[in-house]
């Protein structure tokens, strides 16, 4: 039987993507061609200005640095592919680069999701207690931080590619989808899948929906103090809490909606997954910066300097 199984495993995938129609691939193509541009260059440019900047020094630019070195990476994993799919017909592939694929978008999801939890941790502690704040959130502690965010997901990837990999697939292996996914990777096995759902669902709808329960509790907690601040402390501390709410509400609103329950309706599923694969990571630049001065200070101080250098050149 073991035997059995081998031979029949299929080798390739075939993604179906967004849509079937070419006319609207060709759409496709230069939209998602366009987000992906502003994802890569807008978080690069966030990761610049913070390295090169002494003023972005404390725990909080730290935190947004790994934060958008995650979204590159996240968006590379699913966009890449799903771009240069639009131009093919047959939209294969492979086992091995398949169960790459799943692995890849657990990680740096579920990475994410501890960053965003840990920069949730770092605004209460630096309005909640301030005074302790040098002490609690010293580059040792944010180092272990982020560490402990990467190992995090990785186990849980670890955990999600696993559960798939050793499922029999004999056929079809058409994945309704963009990328290879849990949900369309279970309607394609060769077995009863109720157990290893269920598992899915405790896996990855728990971290979303426990990681999300405490950045709600930190920020009732945050709103709640605020209250002793003066005008000028809330209106800061809002503005940079803000731009974290509005984060985590654009990637935990979708992820939480995949996950958390049972697989149903994969081409809604999709769209879903569009916001948290794509425009979120598009988006967390500008939604960190527009509402952040000090990053606009030293993106002008950076971009001067720039311009200075290449006027030296001339």
């Amino acid at each position: 039987l073991a035997h059995r199984m081998i031979t029949s495993r299929v080798k390739e995938f075939i993604l179906i993507g967004l849509s079937e129609s070419r006319g609207v691939q060709g759409l496709y193509f230069v939209m998602f061609l366009c987000f992906y541009a502003m994802n890569v260059v807008g978080n690069l440019l966030i990761i610049v200005t913070v390295m090169s900047s002494q003023h972005l020094n404390s725990p909080m630019y730290f935190f947004l640095c790994y934060l958008s070195f995650v979204d590159i990476c996240y968006s590379s994993v699913t966009a890449p592919k799903m771009i240069a799919d639009f131009l093919v017909k047959n939209k294969t592939i492979s086992f091995v680069g398949c169960m790459a694929q799943l692995f890849g978008v657990h990680f740096f999801g579920c990475t994410e999701i501890f960053i965003l939890t840990v920069m949730a941790y770092d605004r209460y502690t630096a309005i909640c207690r301030p005074l302790h704040y040098p002490t609690l959130m010293t580059r040792r502690t944010c180092s272990r931080m982020v560490v402990g965010s990467w190992l995090g997901g990785c186990m849980h990837s670890i955990v999600q590619t696993l559960l798939i990999t050793l499922l029999p697939f004999c056929g079809p292996n058409k994945v309704d989808h963009y990328f290879c996914d849990v949900h369309p990777l279970l309607q394609l096995a060769c077995a009863d899948t109720y157990a290893i759902g269920v598992t899915v669902i405790a896996n990855s709808g728990m971290i979303a929906l426990s990681s999300f329960v405490i950045l709600v509790v930190s920020y009732v907690v945050i709103l709640v103090s605020l209250r002793s601040h003066t005008s000028e402390g809330r209106r800061k501390a809002l503005s940079t809490c803000g731009s974290h709410i509005t984060v985590v509400v654009l990637f935990f609103g979708p992820c939480t909606f995949t996950y958390i329950r049972p697989s149903s309706d994969l081409s809604e599923e999709k769209i879903v997954a569009l916001f948290y694969t794509i425009i979120t990571p598009m988006l967390n630049p500008l939604i960190y910066t527009l509402r952040n001065k000090e990053v606009k200070s030293a993106m002008r101080k950076l971009w001067g300097r720039r311009v200075d250098s290449e006027e030296g050149k001339v």
